[in-house]
């Protein structure tokens, strides 16, 4: 057990989620302020392996490990989320429009099952703000992404035309691509009304793709999707994907509500009374499906997956990108293992890379298929 685990989460886990979690945002802004805690962190956490270097999108990473959308929501922390051990960070979902989200509770924790309850809604301060804050903030220590999303009227809120949410993605991209290195579309929100059912047509995402065309969006996109492995959809998605080369690769988002197959350990007394979608070791296993469903179906050298979902050790990790995600992020890992485990995965991978015979991680991407592909 770690100094975190055996000192620090048990007075945490006493605390309301969400404070903690807002406490934490506050802590990193403060400390990313000042270089010698920046320093300090960068010693503690940073591992240097010439085997972990790879790509993304064609940007280069010190490592395959990125901080998944969902922590730091409207890039209140940036400055200190290169000096975690992270090799990229990803900071949102952020809409046009500033938004409350939904109303609390909406932050649980499952401890018996290594997973959390979400239930923000698309909190954030609205793309405007946020990109004027990313150009006060300067450059991020590593790549840092940002996360788009439809903005959440509410859910007493009339629905909105195609116009308008096509727009809505348009607006927010225009602010903060500049400031961005990589933009992911969150085209499936499990926890706000409107947009993921929208985009369950993939022949939307091929009109939003299309409206985006005419602004020359810099950095790459990667787009985020709910998670289907049926083959139908995901060919659906390379279809429309295919014709936009600002496009690179995709991800899978949360499942919405709490479906059957997470077969959670915590009784049903427990979590019914919780709104919202879970996230952590549960949904490991169908985001590993879909992955392995998606890689031998894209194009070789045209697409990526960035993997995501019940992400906790070095051998998760190198789960997904033996089944073909080309990086993989973290998130629930950090609230039951502390900080501490960036570099505990990032050190096992290196492990697991040599063992295997890879001299770097882009000699392990897919290498679980053996080089099938698919049509």
């Amino acid at each position: 057990m770690s100094f975190y685990t055996r000192l620090l989460r048990p007075p945490l886990f006493r605390l309301d989620p969400e404070m903690v979690h807002a406490c934490s945002i506050r802590a990193c802004r403060f400390a990313g302020m000042i270089p010698p805690v920046r320093a300090a962190f960068d010693r503690c956490l940073e591992v240097s392996d010439e085997s972990l270097r790879t790509t993304i999108g064609g940007i280069p990473i010190k490592n395959p490990i990125g901080l998944a959308a969902g922590w730091d929501k409207s890039g209140d922390a940036t400055r200190m989320l290169g000096h975690l051990g992270f090799g990229f960070a990803e900071i949102g979902s952020i809409s046009a429009n500033p938004s409350k989200g939904n109303p609390k509770p909406r932050l649980f924790r499952l401890p018996e099952d290594r997973a959390i309850v979400v239930y923000y809604g698309l909190q954030n301060d609205g793309a405007t703000v946020i990109a004027r804050r990313l150009q006060m903030a300067g450059k991020c220590a590593v790549p840092l992404g940002v996360n788009i999303v439809k903005t959440n009227n509410g859910p007493d809120a009339p629905d909105d035309s195609d116009e308008d949410t096509l727009h809505d993605y348009v607006r927010s991209v225009r602010a903060v691509a500049p400031h961005a290195d990589y933009l992911v579309l969150n085209l499936s929100c499990p926890n706000a009304k409107g947009g993921k059912d929208f985009f369950s047509d993939t022949a939307n995402i091929g009109r939003l793709l299309a409206r985006l065309a005419p602004e020359r969006v810099n950095p790459p996109v990667f787009l985020k999707v709910v998670p289907n492995a049926d083959p139908a959809f995901l060919e659906g998605l390379i279809e429309q994907a295919a014709p936009y080369a600002f496009v690179r690769g995709f991800l899978f988002n949360l499942p919405p509500g709490k479906p059957a197959w997470l077969r959670l350990k915590t009784p049903k007394s427990v979590w019914e009374k919780m709104p919202g979608a879970v996230s952590g070791a549960p949904v490991a296993e169908s985001h590993n499906a879909c992955i392995r469903e998606l890689y031998p179906r894209l194009p070789p050298g045209r697409f990526e997956i960035i993997g995501v979902g019940g992400v906790f050790s070095a051998e998760d990790a190198y789960e997904k990108i033996r089944l073909g995600a080309s990086a993989v992020q973290i998130y629930t890992a950090m609230i039951y293992e502390g900080p501490g485990v960036i570099r505990r995965i990032n050190e096992g991978l290196s492990r697991l890379l040599q063992r295997d015979g890879f001299r770097n991680v882009r000699e392990a991407v897919g290498s679980a298929h053996a080089g099938v592909r698919v049509g």
